[in-house]
């Protein structure tokens, strides 16, 4: 009997510590980018300030001067400079990430493709629809097809967003075949890094040139260069 419950308590303890080292490798995976917030964000950020690499304010808000600061960061550091803190960045930091995935986190497409090709297609839409458009009207419209991809009432890739039949005019008259624009590239990039100037509209227009009468049901929430955005 006392054998059987020593196998007991022993089989306990295994099961722990296997749950342990799970959630500690699911918190070490953790990843924080441009519109990330929280106790993590500002741990990050107070290990810049401290370091000389950021000058702003210990927030827990991932914006531009945190971008920054962790693209210099792990240029310094031998690391890719993308501004995204993954599992190396975060080990070179010395600090564990523990950001849990969120409904508005980027997910990449569900069929596999890989990132780079979702970044090249994501920048010829917005080469398409918007390159005449300032940067930061080039990245809204590269975040309501992320945001469209989340939605239960669109496609859940980023493809099958901007393919959706008669959903981009840069899809129906072929100028989503240009090649993408500089600007347009890194655009995508903060897009799918975060940024979301829009905050999370679904639609936009340009007033000036909009033929759809459906689209003025919709709700006006920013406006941003020639483009309106809304829900």
């Amino acid at each position: 009997m006392k054998q059987k419950s020593l196998r007991i308590g022993i089989l306990i303890i295994l099961i722990s510590v296997c749950f342990s080292i799970i959630f500690n490798i699911g918190v070490a995976q953790g990843t924080l980018y441009w519109g990330s917030s929280g106790p993590d964000v500002k741990t990050l950020q107070s290990k810049l300030k401290t370091w000389g690499y950021y000058k702003g304010p210990v927030d827990g808000v991932f914006g531009g001067g945190t971008f920054t600061a962790v693209k210099d960061f792990q240029k310094k550091n031998g690391l890719t400079p993308d501004g995204v803190v993954g599992p190396q960045t975060a080990a070179k930091l010395g600090m564990s990430v523990n950001a849990g995935k969120k409904d508005t986190d980027y997910r990449p497409s569900s069929g596999g493709t890989p990132r780079n090709d979702e970044v090249t297609l994501l920048a010829k839409a917005i080469t398409g629809e918007a390159r005449g458009e300032p940067y930061i009207g080039q990245v809204a419209v590269g975040a309501v097809v992320l945001n469209r991809s989340r939605h239960p009432s669109f496609p859940n890739t980023i493809a099958g967003v901007i393919y959706q039949p008669g959903a981009f005019t840069a899809v129906s008259d072929g100028q989503i075949n240009l090649a993408p624009a500089d600007s347009c590239v890194k655009a995508a990039q903060d897009a799918l890094n975060g940024w979301d100037p829009t905050g999370g509209c679904l639609y936009y227009w340009n007033p000036a040139t909009a033929t759809s009468k459906w689209i003025w049901s919709r709700k006006v929430v920013k406006k941003i260069g020639k483009h309106w955005f809304g829900n």
